[in-house]
């Protein structure tokens, strides 16, 4: 299905693709570079992957490179978002919450930003990535990770009301229902896909959620190697709500970029009503969020 409108008036929103090390103050200045690109280029929110923050070697210097949302990074990054007038998604930032002390273990942690470097929403990732996939390495994030409680209600940005998640979140679509009845038309998945499942899953899965949903879905993506332990697919991209990949990011670090047509959308939802025709009295009530 084309897309209704091509107006150059439509919010511009960046999607930023990273390669995180260990090293914080160098990933922010790489992240930075790219949020003052997309505030050149006229976006006005830019899309961080998960972890931008750093990606260490084990559990152990992941719990000594964290920090709480009050420490000196998010305070970077507050100052950026105010530098550059834009919103920002910054997609796993590595949280030492309030329970820091008593437990020891941190949330991945998805802030936005406002323009003016506020944080108007925080989501603590709901599914952690425990797997074993041949070929790609163990993943055992609960290992320094606790789950967060509950859903983040779809938050009202310039470019749409967004609902937030992380990574592995996208292969649960009750979450992403859950979104889209609760307003959403944007979803973010900020991610750090591996190897092996990054062929077979990350495109299928982020253009399901899109369709399922009749949301944007936006997907920054950490990509290449890391350190000698870890690396990641990349492949960063934007996708409608026909299902249609509208931006994509090259190999590499970089940015793609994409209009958000919200009126488009809502021609979409008029023309294939999919909500309106759900049969909870044959499934129960599966997508409603909970508070």
């Amino acid at each position: 299905m084309a897309i209704s409108s091509s107006s150059w008036e439509l919010p511009l929103v960046a999607v930023c693709q990273v390669t995180s090390t260990p090293d914080k103050q160098e990933n922010f200045k790489t992240c930075a570079e790219l949020v003052r690109e997309a505030a050149r280029l006229g976006a006005c929110l830019a899309f961080l992957p998960e972890a931008f923050d750093f990606i260490a070697r084990d559990p152990a210097e992941t719990l000594h490179l964290s920090e709480p949302l009050g420490g000196n990074l998010l305070g970077e990054y507050t100052q950026l978002a105010r530098e550059c007038g834009l919103w920002l998604s910054l997609g796993g930032f590595h949280e030492r919450g309030q329970d820091w002390e008593q437990t020891q273990k941190i949330y991945n942690c998805h802030v936005l930003l406002n323009d003016k470097g506020s944080v108007v929403a925080t989501y603590r990732k709901t599914h952690l990535c425990d797997v074993e996939i041949p070929g790609q390495g163990p993943m055992h994030e609960s290992d320094s990770t606790i789950p967060g409680p509950s859903l983040e209600s779809p938050v009202s940005t310039p470019a749409g009301k967004i609902g937030l998640a992380v990574c592995y979140d996208m292969r649960f679509p009750e979450l992403s229902l859950a979104l889209a009845q609760a307003g959403a038309e944007i979803l973010t998945y900020p991610s750090a896909f591996g190897s092996v499942t990054g062929p077979a899953h990350w495109e299928v899965l982020l253009r399901a959620r899109a369709i399922e949903t009749q949301c944007y879905v936006v997907a920054a993506a950490q990509c290449g190697r890391h350190h000698e332990k870890r690396a990641s697919y990349g492949h960063s991209m934007v996708v409608d709500p026909w299902g249609t990949v509208v931006a994509r990011c090259p190999e590499g670090p970089g940015l793609c970029l994409a209009r958000i047509d919200l009126r488009y959308l809502r021609q979409l939802r008029q023309h294939l009503p999919v909500f309106q025709h759900r049969r909870p009295d044959l499934y129960g009530s599966l997508g409603h969020l909970q508070s």
